[in-house]
């Protein structure tokens, strides 16, 4: 046990020199005036360890049977025929398992089941104190995905006065099967508890995010599979495939609802009342 100190010493000071590294360059390349100057990489699953650094969930956590799993992907030859998540990457990550809306027998105080989802973990200190995400510069989340089109929603959990507090967003795909790169404005995301939107709505502390995921919750039962290489901050829309904004003014807002109906949501207000998205 004595020999592993100097190992975890190694990886704070190692984590410290990271960020002393990225504060510096915000100050040298004068971001703080001019705005971000690139993209600001949150997560990346080009490596196998990048899965190590996720936490996967489930309804079996509280006596459910539903089933998820995280794994690393290598990306295929050529050859095989099967295009990857971009050129010269890797791999990437595979959320698959199988959802369920059993409950269990032996636990009557469980009235709801049929979710999964997966998030970063709470990244480690450094001398600089906790180490959280500060997206304040950037407009979109951006999000190299496969789905299979079932409702997924992308989670961000941030320094809270409430821990259980998520700010939420339905992960729209315009192409289920294919690779896209699918942009979400940081101010569109909802902000709920335990499942439930809650008010007032705030926007997202976006100097203090500590965690980015993905969950599916539609508890409609059967199999789910959904590829994931890369998630970033990002200021360039060029980047993506489609742009999801809800942030336009209510009689643009009205005119696309009359072409392109509000998808319902799964979340709900206290009042029951369900949030509904509408999709570009």
């Amino acid at each position: 046990m004595q020999a592993t100190r100097p190992l975890l010493f190694k990886g704070f000071v190692g984590r410290s020199i990271d960020e002393f590294k990225r504060l510096s360059k915000i100050v040298f390349n004068l971001e703080g005036i001019k705005g971000a100057q690139g993209p600001y990489e949150l997560h990346s699953f080009r490596s196998p360890t990048a899965i190590q650094d996720c936490k996967v969930m489930s309804d079996r956590d509280i006596g459910g049977i539903s089933q998820s799993k995280l794994e690393w992907v290598a990306s295929p030859h050529p050859s095989s025929g099967i295009a990857p998540p971009s050129p010269h990457s890797p791999g990437f990550a595979r959320f698959s398992g199988n959802i369920s809306n059993q409950l269990p027998k032996n636990r009557p105080e469980v009235h709801r089941t049929g979710y999964a989802a997966f998030r970063t973990r709470d990244r480690p200190p450094t001398i600089f104190g906790r180490s959280v995400f500060n997206i304040d510069p950037y407009v979109y989340l951006a999000l190299r995905v496969k789905s299979d089109g079932r409702s997924y929603f992308v989670n961000v959990q941030t320094e809270s006065i409430v821990p259980t507090d998520l700010h939420q967003h339905r992960l729209f795909v315009k192409k289920p099967g294919e690779w896209e790169t699918v942009l979400i404005k940081w101010n569109d995301f909802v902000r709920t508890n335990l499942g439930y939107v809650v008010e007032p709505q705030a926007e997202i502390l976006r100097q203090k995010v500590r965690s980015i995921g993905i969950g599916l919750t539609d508890r409609v039962p059967g199999p789910f599979e959904l590829f994931i290489e890369r998630m970033w901050a990002t200021n360039d829309e060029t980047e993506a495939d489609s742009v999801v904004d809800l942030s336009t003014s209510k009689s643009a807002t009205a005119a696309q609802a009359a072409t392109s109906p509000a998808v319902e949501g799964k979340l709900k207000t206290k009042q029951g009342q369900k949030v509904a998205w509408t999709r570009e």
